[in-house]
């Protein structure tokens, strides 16, 4: 019989009277939970009192740790390239990855972009890339590093040997209400990119609507946190305080999110899409010590697109071939003339997810035709009749579900009226 180190009971009491975890503790509450002799509920009731009570720096530290230690870790140190990475809190229309990743490789870095996919409202990446036809996202870690070597981006998922404490717990978590502990965010994300083995990191962390923390305080204290474990673990740590209060780009969906993204390589797309990512691989590349790269020349003269094609046909994808589209369209048009001053983000994520480019489940398909495209955004002027947005499903069925969460998510108003977008896209920057 194994005789146990620790009691979780104590370790929860600890927890829920404020008091502090020592290292030896939260390495042992992480190895028995994965290992099953700490149960659901008794961890369930730690993230509880985690949520209720904070942890410390050092306690943050160490619960990443024990993550990163319960499973397998990558190592790119062989690579001729030196790597950097980014990772975003999610939201609606957030399709950044994928012009930035080639992008950020096209000045000769590598960028390991391990993806998951959508739950909810918010898309995943990887969701995005299946549009294409013949793209895999399932690829070794040996072909993952020759990818690496020969082309610089690799987008794919994360094996189930990263961090797998994590996985347990993020599962636990959404259903125990605990998904907001800031401790816990921060140390599931980082443990994740840590083990990834990046030499640099730069994250996203949204605010605003559609964004996984609503308040931007909140976001800041989420970003700091990253940022210091990044810093403690040796790895080079930014981050970005953005906008989430209105859709990111035009597109929200998975085939059409593509699109918008290959309009973005060569040269064109929404303002906000191209400002978000020059912001980002600007913060990529300093990383990687090439603080004066020219990033918009890299979107204008070709040579990000190039990269883009060698990235997707190295994961057995046709970047020529025609992405899939819906068989059924329902236009929404503008019922007065006057200024768009208002567009929240979340309802239109919902409803493009109840057109089917997301999944409640896990285990859901997702319609990688259905979606949402928007034909004004805040700020602009519209005439009555004119088409605000498109909703796009295989059935039409979808059409009136999607119209009940878009009711009352956008107005518009009189010339001079305040715009309610929730300020710039880029607030703020965090890190040394």
């Amino acid at each position: 019989m194994v005789i146990e180190q620790f009691d979780a009971v104590d370790l929860i009491r600890t927890k829920r009277d404020k008091g502090v975890l020592g290292t030896d503790q939260i390495n042992w509450l992480v190895d028995a939970y994965t290992r099953g002799y700490v149960a659901d509920e008794q961890m369930a009731a730690m993230a509880m009192a985690i949520l209720l009570n904070g942890m410390e720096r050092q306690e943050i530290k160490d619960l990443t740790l024990a993550m990163i230690a319960s499973g397998e870790t990558m190592n790119f140190s062989g690579l001729s390239k030196k790597t950097t990475d980014k990772h975003s809190t999610g939201g609606v229309g957030d399709k950044i990855t994928l012009p930035l990743a080639p992008l950020v490789a096209s000045f000769g870095v590598a960028v390991p972009q391990l993806s998951g996919r959508g739950l909810g409202h918010t898309g995943g990446t990887l969701d995005k890339l299946e549009s294409i036809p013949g793209w895999q996202a399932n690829i070794s870690p040996s072909r993952m590093t020759e990818i690496l070597e020969e082309v610089g981006a690799v987008v794919c998922a994360a094996g189930a040997g990263l961090a797998p404490a994590d996985g347990k717990l993020y599962a636990l978590r959404d259903i125990t209400g605990t998904v907001e502990a800031i401790p816990l965010i921060a140390s599931s994300i980082m443990s994740k990119k840590i083990a990834e083995g990046t030499a640099a990191l730069v994250l996203d962390v949204k605010f605003g609507s559609g964004a996984f923390l609503k308040d931007i305080e909140l976001s800041r204290e989420l970003a700091r946190t990253m940022v210091a474990l990044g810093e403690d673990a040796g790895v080079a740590t930014s981050a970005l305080i953005t906008n989430m209060n209105v859709p990111l780009g035009l597109a929200i969906g998975n085939a059409n999110e593509v699109r918008e993204s290959v309009e973005v390589l060569a040269g064109g797309g929404p303002s906000d899409i191209i400002a978000l990512t020059v912001a980002l691989a600007r913060e990529m590349l300093a990383h990687a010590g090439l603080p004066d790269a020219d990033v918009e020349a890299a979107l204008s003269d070709g040579r990000a697109m190039d990269t883009w094609n060698a990235m997707i046909r190295a994961q057995g994808g046709d970047p020529d071939a025609p992405l899939p589209v819906a068989r059924e369209t329902h236009v929404v048009t503008a019922t007065r003339s006057g200024v768009l001053v208002e567009q929240q983000a979340l309802p239109f994520g919902i409803a493009a997810w109840r057109l089917g480019a997301g999944r409640a489940r896990a285990e859901d398909p997702v319609q990688h035709a259905a979606g949402v495209d928007l034909h004004a955004k805040p700020g602009d002027t519209v005439t009555a009749g004119q088409p605000l947005f498109t909703l796009s499903a295989d059935e039409p069925a979808r059409f009136a579900r999607a119209l009940e969460a878009l009711d009352g998510a956008y107005r518009i108003g009189d010339v001079g009226e305040p715009i309610l977008d929730g300020g710039p896209l880029i607030v703020e920057r965090i890190g040394k």
